[in-house]
């Protein structure tokens, strides 16, 4: 449609196998005061999560998650990480383009 913007997602193609494209976030973590690597390694243990780190400023850790649908990202997400005892809030960014 000229003239109007369109949002795209982008999802990566699996390099390693070539296969079918799959849904990349990446997941930034506020958690309570003084629980950061407690929260980093419980987080690490979630599917999906293929690298997470501890970081200093605004977030606590960043997380990137890949799924096989975009419907399995969001759970993961929703169910899964946001549910990581002494998360106190997240914020989701989709990968709009490769990350490699």
């Amino acid at each position: 449609m000229p003239g109007k913007r369109q949002r795209v997602l982008c999802l990566e193609t699996d390099s390693i196998t070539g296969d079918a494209e799959m849904p990349t976030a990446f997941v930034l973590i506020n958690t309570e005061l003084g629980t950061e690597m407690n929260v980093l390694k419980d987080v690490k243990k979630v599917n999906g999560v293929e690298e997470a780190f501890a970081v200093y400023g605004t977030y606590d850790i960043v997380v990137r998650v890949r799924a096989d649908t975009m419907e399995r990202l969001k759970e993961t997400v929703s169910s899964h990480i946001r549910k990581v005892n002494k998360v106190r809030a997240t914020l989701t960014l989709l990968s709009s383009e490769d990350t490699k």
